[in-house]
């Protein structure tokens, strides 16, 4: 198998007056595990019924490489879509299930089955060939549906959240067996989330989208590490967030006066004295001080601590602001409550200092 480039050239989606998707321009490299990241009704499904043909772009043009798919069809494309419910056929076994695009494009019984048999090898599911679906595991299902989109080849497979109805650990599982399929395939991944988890565990690259808008198109480390807008800073992970307005930049930095003191952080966007601004910094770079020389300081009250198994929050009240500290579970926290303030803070280049903005449906 292979994948292609799709690109995406300003195209436009509109519902009657709704604009469900703003003028974008977007290219997914052939073979890449690419995400799209956003709240519920950000628009990127519909750029994914757009890419797979079942609605066609209001102004713009969708190629698959590097040919115009203008006119064709869901089956005239070389892509295959898996559903969030996945649609599996309850009366036919998982064997069948696999064969039946295969079948529908004509292929001969004895190259369908020994395809379908591949494609379960691939996949994991050895010896369950004869099943039906509702013998099967959610998990097992879920490779079920892959199987059955990878026999038709497709160079792009289109997955619309299908890990959503999973539990917990079950997700986690499926995330490492979908990377891996993608890797043995070499096909194009375009994989639709609003858990950032999923997104950020799988793809190479990721777009976080906000009520239409691509907001940024980055791999995960720098979505992560330097978000470029006040929403995908919020969206993408957690973030403790103070508002005020520069008080002075100096090169690489600028502080802000803020309604608890004054704060410095990185000065991505070069802001200058007077402008409005917003400092973000993530509460695994937030810390209890216990004598650390850190760039800024702030003393809190002690709230609560909520247990992750191998990580905790403390929750500070910093005036009207709740601020996060995040931290692995050393069994060493003690209980802070009652013991007045906590002095906590943060490295300057730990934090980004931006222009302040819509953190929109974070």
């Amino acid at each position: 198998m292979y994948g292609k480039a799709v690109d995406l050239e300003d195209v436009v989606m509109r519902f009657g007056e709704f604009t469900a998707v703003q003028r974008t321009s977007l290219r997914i490299e052939a073979g890449e595990f690419f995400s799209i990241l956003g709240p519920s009704g950000c628009g990127k499904t519909t750029i994914l019924r757009m890419i797979s043909g079942f609605i066609e772009p209001t102004e713009g043009s969708v190629l698959i490489g590097g040919e115009d798919m203008g006119g064709r069809g869901p089956n005239a494309r070389p892509t295959a879509l898996i559903f969030q419910n996945l649609a599996l056929f309850p009366l036919m076994s998982n064997l069948d299930n696999v064969a039946f695009g295969l079948e529908a494009r004509g292929i001969a019984k004895a190259e369908r089955q020994a395809r379908a048999m591949e494609l379960l090898s691939l996949v994991g599911l050895e010896g369950h060939e004869l099943k039906r679906p509702s013998e099967l595991s959610g998990g097992q299902r879920q490779r079920v549906a892959i199987a059955r989109a990878l026999a038709v080849e497709p160079a792009v497979l289109l997955l619309d959240e299908p890990l959503s109805a999973l539990d917990l650990k079950l997700r986690q599982y499926m995330r490492a067996e979908l990377k891996d399929i993608q890797r043995k395939t070499g096909v194009t991944f375009i994989f639709i989330t609003h858990d950032q988890g999923e997104a950020l565990t799988m793809s190479d690259r990721i777009a976080v989208m906000k009520r239409g808008v691509v907001e940024q198109v980055d791999t995960v480390d720098a979505i992560y590490d330097t978000p470029k807008t006040p929403f995908v800073a919020t969206f993408v992970g957690e973030n403790n967030v103070l508002s005020g307005s520069v008080e002075r930049a100096d090169g690489e930095f600028a502080q802000i006066n803020t309604p608890i003191g004054p704060l410095r952080g990185r000065n991505q966007d070069g802001l200058r004295a007077g402008e409005e601004a917003m400092l973000f910094v993530r509460p695994e770079r937030t810390s209890i001080m216990n004598g650390h020389d850190l760039d800024n300081k702030l003393s809190a009250r002690f709230q609560r601590r909520d247990l992750e198994g191998a990580f905790v929050n403390l929750y500070f009240q910093l005036g009207e602001r709740n601020i996060v500290v995040h931290q692995p579970n050393l069994g060493s926290h003690g209980d802070l409550a009652g013991e007045g303030d906590t002095t906590i803070g943060f490295q300057a280049h730990d934090a980004l200092v931006m222009r302040a903005g819509d953190l929109g449906d974070a």
